[in-house]
């Protein structure tokens, strides 16, 4: 067909057939991951003092800010340096024609105690300081604003940056005076006088008036002089507290920008972020007889546009989908997704490794991406028949539950994220290494990275090809990622010392931070 031809044109025929048939995506090439920096590098050998592991990471909206709260209690802010440059050349950059690849560039802001240890007397229980999670709140008048929660209490802090302001003390001055005399204002007192004055005396021995005759010392009134450093102050404005009898999992923000949640092993709550004396139970799972309890709140996320939808997932592997509007307690869900266990395959750790341990929407909030023991898994919020994608992150371990079992390595909760574009997905594993796939159908990408200056140390010479495959009926989607990361059928060269828990990808760019121990390392692609 000639190109300045319209579709009119087309026999209608051929047209409906062009206009019902799927669209091609085109496929990316796979991502080129690169090491940017590090914050809190140890050296070789070195011990990591228990308090200063990361617990927590998270970028606020924009990307300009990335929070970090350790298990000692503390909040430590870095703030993205290269923005205001990337702004000023980017005009001149595309009119030479040149790619621009400059990568996110953070540094060192200001750090906060936010919690402290405890002691509940009334439970005989002692309560950690450790963040157990961090969400950015929107910011207003040049001021940062954060959610920081440890187990029992979750603060409201402000950090605004404050210019220094010096006053210079009212003193008299000591210079030589009258007829030589000089002033001693050190020494000086003050006598009150019937008519509100004061007269000012020497304490000296000899009982010299101050004022000597003829001469008067002159006054320096307090001057209050800004300088043009400035000081960032971190303020708590407000104390959420006595709401959770179990550990808080999780906290988020509503996209209302007035309200958030808050969820332990049985409960969400729902508060004002103006209002800490009160907050609602929107979803109570504890049974009347804790004897039957059977599955536990896991995390809880709301979703990214509608303010009236949240999501929360169980130690059973399954994600509900509640909806406020329905009802007060949300005691019914308005759509589950789970996938059920194959028949036969049923063992004595399947219930274990079940576990959702973190929940993602994306950020158009079409989807919704789960963490368990043993896979990510791609939901799309329009089909819960199943999972779109499977990603396979620990499969190589399944002969070795036992021993994870015995250490107790089987309950570790590995975090998980999405790109901003959603192309990619990433979660974290052992030996301080993270996985990042490709989330767009029919990609096959898969890279494996370590948390350290070479990132593709630990990338295999020869790695498998994930394959699509077909899944049972209920899960139509993709299986990828099953390679066994370069050890044995046992994973005998994993150290489950070293592990990568806490790890969150940029908003807007190719870039994700990392928690290994107590650094944090962040690569851009």
């Amino acid at each position: 067909m000639n190109p300045t031809d319209s579709d009119d044109d087309r026999p209608a025929a051929a047209a409906a057939a062009a206009d019902s048939a799927p669209p091609q995506q085109q496929q990316q090439p796979p991502l080129e991951w690169r090491f940017a920096q590090v914050f809190g590098e140890r050296a070789a050998g070195e011990d990591v003092q228990e308090v200063d592991i990361i617990s927590a990471i998270e970028f606020d909206k924009s990307g300009d800010h990335l929070a970090t709260g350790d298990r000692g209690g503390r909040v430590v802010l870095f703030e993205r340096t290269d923005a205001r440059d990337q702004h000023a050349n980017r005009s001149e950059l595309e009119r030479q024609d040149v790619p621009i690849t400059r990568h996110p560039e953070f540094r060192y802001k200001t750090e906060f105690q936010s919690h402290e240890p405890e002691f509940d007397y009334l439970k005989s229980l002692e309560i950690e300081e450790k963040i157990n999670k961090i969400k950015w709140c929107q910011s207003a008048n040049n001021a940062l604003f954060l959610l920081s929660t440890n187990d029992k209490t979750i603060k409201y802090w402000k950090v605004q940056e404050k210019k220094i302001k010096q006053v210079s003390v009212m003193t008299l001055d000591t210079s030589t005076v009258g007829n030589g005399a000089t002033s001693r204002a050190s020494t000086s007192t003050s006598v009150p006088l019937p008519n509100g004055g004061c007269s000012e005396k020497s304490d000296g021995l000899n009982g010299d008036l101050l004022f000597p005759p003829g001469g008067y010392p002159s006054l320096r009134l307090p001057v209050v002089t800004t300088s043009q450093d400035v000081n960032l102050a971190a303020r708590c404005r407000r104390v959420y507290a006595h709401a959770h009898d179990y550990h808080i999992n999780s906290i988020s923000n509503n996209s209302d920008g007035e309200t958030f949640i808050s969820a332990d092993d049985l409960r969400i709550n729902l508060w004002n972020l103006e209002i800490n004396s009160q907050s609602f139970n929107i979803v109570d799972v504890k049974p009347t007889n804790m004897e039957d309890l059977t599955e536990v709140i896991t995390c809880a996320e709301f979703h990214p546009t509608h303010c009236n939808t949240l999501a929360y997932s169980s130690s059973k592997g399954s994600i509900r989908l509640i909806d406020l509007r329905q009802s007060a307690l949300c005691d019914n869900h308005s759509k589950i997704f789970e996938e059920h266990e194959a028949p036969g395959a049923r063992s004595f750790f399947t219930e274990i490794i079940a576990s959702i341990s973190d929940v993602k929407f994306s950020r158009d909030g079409r989807y919704l991406l789960s963490r368990d023991y043993m896979t990510l898994k791609l939901w799309d919020l329009n089909m819960d028949s199943g999972p779109v994608s499977t990603f396979q992150v620990h499969e190589h371990l399944r002969p070795r539950l036992c021993d994870l079992y015995e250490n107790d390595s089987i309950f570790d909760k590995f975090e998980c994220c999405l790109s901003g574009d959603g192309r990619h997905v990433a979660t974290g594993s052992y030996g301080n290494l993270f996985r990042v796939f490709g989330s767009t159908p029919g990609s096959t990408e898969v890279t494996t990275l370590e948390a350290s200056r070479n990132p593709m140390r630990r990338q295999m010479s020869n790695p498998n090809r994930p394959t699509r495959g077909t899944m049972t009926s209920m899960a139509r989607g993709v299986r990828r990622g099953g390679e066994n990361l370069g050890v044995d059928a046992n994973g005998n060269s994993l150290d489950f010392s070293t592990k990568l828990l806490h790890l969150a990808w940029h908003p807007t760019e190719n870039s994700i931070a990392c928690a290994a121990a107590n650094s944090l390392y962040m690569y851009y692609a």
